[in-house]
């Protein structure tokens, strides 16, 4: 059954999201993709996610990034937002982590929730028993505090990669990832990049002692970057809390939990399984 309220139609459905994209659009055609494998996997048949995508240039996006001008950002993301909420929207989902650092002016801008992926991720973390994490992303993500102290916020100790390293995975994203290109090359930089970090590791462990807490970005287009670790990807937290929680969702169908990973531009998580917790 549909109603009215205030010329946009309601319905007893899946609540409409509201997509902040095109950074990169790469990025955000997987976003719309798994959010409707996930309503599809909940419901079945030919349902599919309700929608709005404000899509943005990324070109000027990265241009206001690189030259520290964030506020402008953020005001341009906010505009989007009263755009969809204007539209419909019920919910806001930004899809991309370093535009995250702009959350809170684009969540001060509406009056419908947005939801953060870094608290979907930390409520999946804190799930699995875990308590330290490795970060990889853009070099925005990786070094500036707005994610980091949001994750440690939760409990948990964060890990960055050398300064070598942060920019050579910064480079793949932007250079490469954003506008479409996928090289073995770059797999194989991620997975140097990521034993690298994970052989460090918090208090002297090994890696035997890791757990791979990724998303899209690492996988580069569906690649297997380690073969002995599990997959739990951040973006997919994000998609299936906002797809799955009551306050998103009208409906009470079980939802199957069992981590998957996609292709897309997002930051990588290396988690490390506490002392005593592996068989």
């Amino acid at each position: 059954m549909s109603r009215w309220h205030d010329g946009v139609v309601m319905t007893n459905g899946p609540r409409v999201i509201g997509m902040l994209g095109g950074m990169s659009w790469e990025s955000s055609a997987q976003y719309y993709r798994l959010a409707n494998e996930l309503v599809r996997e909940r419901l079945g048949g030919l349902h599919s996610a309700r929608v709005l995508l404000a899509s943005v240039d990324f070109a000027e996006i990265e241009q206001l990034q690189t030259s520290g001008r964030w506020d402008e950002a953020g005001q341009l993301l906010a505009e989007a937002a009263k755009r969809l909420e204007a539209g419909g929207a019920e919910l806001l989902l930004i899809c991309t982590n370093t535009m995250h650092k702009v959350a809170d002016q684009v969540q001060a801008a509406v009056d419908i929730p947005l939801l953060h992926l870094v608290d979907a991720t930390a409520q999946a973390i804190t799930q699995a028993g875990l308590s330290t994490v490795g970060l990889l992303g853009t070099a925005f993500t990786m070094e500036q505090n707005f994610y980091r102290d949001r994750l440690a916020s939760h409990g948990f100790k964060v890990l960055v990669p050398s300064a070598d390293d942060r920019a050579e995975v910064h480079r793949v994203i932007y250079d490469e990832l954003c506008v479409g290109v996928l090289r073995e090359e770059s797999r194989q930089v991620y997975r140097d990049v990521i034993t690298r970090l994970v052989l460090a590791g918090p208090d002297g462990r090994r890696g035997r002692r890791a757990r791979l807490y990724r998303d899209r970005t690492a996988d580069l287009r569906g690649g297997q970057l380690s073969s002995d670790l599990p997959d739990y990807p951040p973006a997919r937290c994000g998609r299936r809390r906002c797809i799955s929680e009551r306050t998103c969702f009208r409906l009470s169908v079980p939802l199957p939990d069992r981590p998957r990973c996609f292709p897309t531009v997002v930051p990588v998580l290396i988690i490390f399984v506490p002392r005593g917790s592996l068989t």
